[in-house]
C-alpha cells in the first residue's frame, strides 16, 4: 500500500515537504492505515537507535522476546537496537554441547550451537520478520561470569569486516559490533585481556560502570528511611577513573553506559579534555526520577546503578546540555511484576523503556527548556547510530524537488514526478521524499514524530511483555508515529 504524509517537517532544516512510502506486508500497525495523510505539525528524522537493550532471548523468553522487543523498540520510534550479552546462555562465542543447560535447548533445537548463531538468524528460524535492525554485543568474559577473559578466535568471523564472502545474508545483516559483560563491570583480573582483545578485534567496550558487593539501593536518607542497605555513589566513579586510565595507557574506545553522579561525569568531562577515546550515555530514568521515587514506585525503581540523588539527577540534565552525555539509550531491561514485587534486597533490577523514552526525555529535556527539539534527536538517533557504525539517515540529501507537469502530448499521464492521481500536490509543498525513488533504500531508517502530542504513559498498552516501569500514568510530550525501516513502513500509530 503507498502511503503520502503530506506537509510533514524536515527535522534539521525545517523544511516542509511531502513523504510518499509504502507500507511492508508485515507492518504493525495500531489502526487502518489511510493513503493519504496530513501531516502538517509532525516531524521527519532519523530513526533512534538505542545501543543498550535486553530482550531476554534465549533463555528467559517469559520476560521478552525478540517479537516482543523488536515490536517494543519499533513502538518507540527505534530502527536499530543492540543486544546485550546477558542471554541464557551468554552470547560469548562458545559453543553449546549440553542441551539440558538453561537456554540451550533452544538454541540446539533449532539447530545451532551457539547463541550468536542462533541470533544472527532468528527470523528464519521462527518465520517472522523483525520490525527493528539489530547488532549483537558479545561477552567480555566467558559464561559472562568474570573469570576468563572471552576468545577472539572464537567470536571474530561474527563482526562485520570479517569473512563476508562466508557470511549469508543473516549474518550480515546481524553483526557482532561491541564487547561486553553489562550487568557486571568488567572484573580487575581479566581487564588487560580484555582491554587486548578489544584492541585486537577493533570493537568498542561498553561499559557497565558500577560495581558494589551489597547494597540495594543508593546510599542516603532514603536507603535509611526504607532500612535498605545502600551503595556508594563512588562505586561508579571507581570504574569510570579505573577504564580512563586503562583508555589512556591502550588507546581502546571506552564507552560508559548509564552514568548517574556528577562525580564521574565531572571525570569523562575531563577524560574528554584530554582527547581520550571516551564516550557515554545515560539513560531516561536517571534524567526524571532522583531516588526518593522509591518510596513512590517501590521496586519498579529499583535499578543498577541505582537512582541517585536529586543533586545527582540534577547533574546528569547539565551533563545532557553541556554535551557531556553524547547519547541516550534506554537499558531496556524486561522482568515479571512477580519477580519485581519480590522486595528491595530479592527483586532484580531495571525497568522497561523503549516505548516511553522519547516522551519522557521529551517532558524533562525540551519541555523543561534545558535542551531543543533537534538536540533531543541528535541524543536519539544520530549518537547511538554512530556509536554503533551505522550512519544515521540524512533525510534533507534524499529530497528533491517536484517536476514540472510535462507538455500536453508528451506525457500521457499528466502527472508530476513520483506521484499519482491518487497523491496531488499540496499548495505551499514543493518537494518530496519519494522512498521507491531513493538510492541505497535498504538504509533508509526513519521515525515520524509528534513532538507536541500530549499522552499517557500506559503499560498495559505496550507491544513488550513486560510492564516493570515506574512510568505508567505519567503524562509526557512527545510521540513516535511511524517507524521506517529500509524505506518501508513497519510501524504506525498514523
Amino acid at each position: 500500500m503507498a502511503i503520502t504524509l503530506h506537509d510533514i517537517t524536515v527535522w534539521d532544516t525545517g523544511e516542509h515537504i511531502d513523504l510518499v512510502m509504502d507500507a511492508s506486508p508485515e507492518a504493525l500497525t495500531e489502526k487502518p492505515l489511510a493513503a493519504d495523510i496530513d501531516a502538517s505539525g509532525l516531524t521527519l528524522a532519523p530513526g533512534f537507535a538505542d545501543p543498550h537493550v535486553h530482550f531476554r532471548d534465549p533463555g528467559q523468553t517469559y520476560k521478552e522476546s525478540m517479537v516482543s522487543g523488536c515490536a517494543a523498540a519499533a513502538s518507540g520510534g527505534y530502527t536499530n537496537v543492540l543486544i546485550m550479552p546477558n542471554t541464557v546462555p551468554a552470547m560469548d562465542g562458545e559453543t553449546l554441547d549440553d542441551p539440558e543447560a538453561p537456554g540451550a535447548g533452544e538454541v540446539m533445537g533449532a539447530g545451532y550451537t551457539g547463541v550468536i548463531d542462533y541470533l544472527q538468524h532468528y527470523e528464519a528460524v521462527h518465520g517472522v520478520k523483525l520490525p527493528v535492525n539489530y547488532d549483537l554485543c558479545v561477552c567480555a568474559s566467558k559464561g559472562r561470569a568474570g573469570h576468563e577473559a572471552t576468545e577472539v578466535d572464537k567470536w571474530r568471523r561474527y563482526m562485520p569486516g570479517e569473512d563476508i564472502a562466508g557470511k549469508d545474508a543473516c549474518q550480515l545483516a546481524h553483526p557482532v559490533t561491541a564487547i561486553s559483560d553489562d550487568g557486571s563491570a568488567v572484573t580487575p583480573s581479566i581487564l588487560e585481556q580484555v582491554f587486548e582483545n578489544v584492541k585486537e578485534s577493533g570493537l568498542y567496550l561498553i561499559e557497565h560502570c558500577e560495581h558494589h558487593d551489597t547494597g540495594a539501593v543508593n546510599d542516603g536518607p532514603v536507603s535509611r528511611k526504607l532500612g535498605v542497605p545502600g551503595i556508594p555513589e563512588d562505586t561508579e566513579l571507581k570504574i569510570v577513573e579505573r577504564d580512563i586510565d586503562m583508555s589512556r595507557k591502550t588507546g581502546v574506545h571506552v564507552h560508559f553506559q548509564h552514568v548517574s553522579t556528577a562525580i564521574s561525569f565531572d571525570a569523562i568531562r575531563k577524560a574528554k579534555a584530554e582527547g581520550l577515546p571516551i564516550t557515554c550515555e545515560t539513560a531516561p530514568h536517571y534524567i526524571a526520577l532522583n531516588d526518593e521515587a522509591l518510596l513512590k514506585y517501590g521496586t519498579l525503581a529499583k535499578m543498577n546503578p541505582p537512582l541517585r540523588s536529586e543533586a545527582d539527577r540534577q547533574a546528569t540534565i547539565a551533563a545532557v546540555a553541556d554535551g557531556t552525555v553524547d547519547l541516550l539509550a534506554t537499558d531496556h531491561a524486561p522482568h515479571t511484576m512477580e519477580e519485581k514485587e519480590l522486595g528491595f534486597l530479592e527483586a532484580p533490577n531495571g525497568i522497561i523503556g523503549l516505548e516511553c523514552a522519547y516522551g519522557v526525555c521529551h517532558k524533562v529535556l525540551v519541555d523543561g527548556g534545558f535542551i531543543s527539539d533537534e538536540r533531543l534527536i541528535e541524543l536519539m538517533s544520530v549518537g547511538p547510530a554512530e556509536l554503533m557504525g551505522h550512519v544515521p539517515t540524512d533525510v534533507a540529501a534524499l529530497v528533491e524537488d517536484y517536476a514540472e507537469p510535462a507538455p500536453t502530448g508528451d506525457d500521457p499521464d499528466g502527472v508530476i514526478a513520483g506521484e499519482s492521481d491518487a497523491q496531488p500536490q499540496r499548495e505551499g509543498v514543493n518537494r518530496l521524499l519519494d522512498l521507491s525513488r531513493v538510492d541505497d533504500a535498504d538504509n533508509v531508517d526513519l521515525v515520524v514524530l509528534n513532538a507536541a502530542e500530549e499522552w499517557t504513559v500506559d503499560p498495559e498498552q505496550f507491544h513488550s511483555k513486560a510492564r516493570n516501569t515506574p512510568f505508567g500514568g505519567w503524562q509526557v510530550t512527545g510521540r513516535p508515529l511511524a517507524t521506517i525501516i529500509g524505506s518501508q513502513l513497519m510501524f504506525s500509530r498514523l
